[in-house]
């Protein structure tokens, strides 16, 4: 009768241990002066007089333990392990354990991390299991600095199970990888004849659209995530290096209208030009290149037609040189403008950028020597004045010729003064 005694508070035991773990941190496992009570006096209870019940209420209690225990996961392995190697009467076991859970329930215990995502967000499971792991060990630090150690190293002796459970994780993560990387051999094998055109394309430097069309063709086919992020990089490459080429075409279009003046064939040749590369319209900007010659050909037609009809080119051109000599740098201007628009526009365009290099070399000589009296100036506010006056000049040059070859030269000069005007 002793023994089935021991053996159903044994069993006792272990449920409870389980029903507490599977809710919240395990319970204490009984002292062993339990049971050295239980060796010397039999009728006596070990646990203290407050706890003390009936054995009608023992029964009660141990019936509902039981119910519960039965709903709940069984108990690890280790805490049946611990519950084997103390025998102790049921009475005294239910007392101490129901103690202790008391105790255990009236404190506030962190709640471990979950590992199931929510419907809006995703859990990373490589960032979420190790957070989880660490929630345990900061729940048995919990219970061993409430003074409940014994509950702490039932709590920590149950993480043990993970080990074995760790080992089959691993088996099975070597088995996917390796079924998972057969697959993708396999199929590198069905793909790669599509994937060695993409390449060779490329290296051919080939027009986009025919690239882009391979690829498309290749992840339609789900080849795997890591050939569709290659294969998006392919078409990028594809798509800058025909940029890159269309750009140069498109700077050749330009100078056949605004340095040979050819307006209509250069017109004809950008709408051609804009049917062959629809997919780099924003990149481009086509229509705006149609529309800046086509306003070359209105002002031809309209000031241009009727200035020559009167006027001859030569002539003219060889006054341009007179007017920069003498400085008249705005009619020299106007009359280049003028000579853009005919039969010698190419040699108009290169004297064009000769008159902006004698205006803005005068303009920059002019800023030196203002520049010059400033720094001798010790009065402060005439200083200042001087260092304005300076400036002016740069301004000059960059409105009329803002296409001037030494355009970055006048902007840091410029930004010189405005230094020293700052002090």
């Amino acid at each position: 009768m002793r023994f089935q005694m021991l053996g159903f508070a044994l069993w006792m035991t272990v449920c409870l241990l389980a029903g507490c773990a599977a809710s919240g941190p395990a319970p204490a496992v009984v002292k062993e002066s339990v049971a050295t009570q239980e060796s010397t006096a039999p009728q006596k209870s070990a646990a203290p007089q407050k706890n003390v019940q009936s054995p009608e209420a023992t029964a009660t209690q141990e019936s509902a333990v039981l119910e519960n225990a039965k709903a709940e996961e069984p108990a690890t392995s280790s805490s049946e392990e611990t519950s084997r190697d103390t025998a102790v009467p049921t009475s005294a076991a239910s007392a101490v354990v129901s103690s202790d859970t008391n105790a255990l329930q009236s404190q506030e215990m962190p709640e471990p991390v979950s590992s199931t995502p929510s419907s809006s967000e995703f859990v990373d499971p490589y960032v979420a299991v190790p957070a989880l792991i660490e929630t345990i060990f900061a729940n048995a630090d919990s219970l061993y600095k409430q003074g409940l150690t014994d509950s702490a190293i039932a709590y920590v002796e149950r993480f043990r199970i993970i080990k074995p459970l760790w080992t089959s994780w691993e088996t099975l993560a070597d088995s996917l990888r390796m079924e998972f990387g057969k697959t993708r051999a396999e199929q590198s094998k069905k793909f790669e004849p599509l994937v060695l055109e993409i390449q060779n394309m490329n290296r051919a430097q080939s027009a986009y659209s025919m690239v882009a069309a391979a690829v498309d063709s290749l992840i339609s086919l789900s080849p795997g995530d890591s050939l569709v992020g290659w294969a998006a990089l392919q078409k990028k490459t594809a798509f800058d290096n025909t940029l890159a080429k269309a750009k140069k075409e498109k700077d050749e279009i330009w100078n056949l209208a605004d340095v040979q003046g050819q307006f209509e064939k250069a017109v004809e040749q950008a709408k051609t030009f804009q049917m062959r590369y629809r997919d780099f319209e924003d990149s481009l900007q086509i229509a705006d290149l149609i529309a800046r010659i086509q306003a070359l050909i209105g002002f031809r037609d309209l000031e241009a037609n009727e200035f020559w009809s009167k006027n001859d080119p030569n002539a003219k051109m060889a006054s341009v040189d007179s007017l920069i000599k003498v400085e008249s740098f705005a009619e020299a201007k106007k009359l280049l403008e003028l000579l853009k628009y005919s039969t010698l526009r190419a040699e108009a365009v290169e004297k064009y950028k000769a008159l902006a290099d004698a205006y803005c070399n005068k303009e920059r000589k002019t800023t030196s020597q203002i520049f010059a009296k400033a720094q001798k100036q010790k009065d402060v506010e005439k200083k200042r004045q001087l260092l304005n006056d300076a400036v002016a000049p740069l301004d000059r040059c960059l409105a009329e010729f803002p296409e001037y070859s030494q355009r970055g030269k006048v902007l840091d000069n410029k930004n010189f003064l405005l230094k020293e005007l700052a002090k």
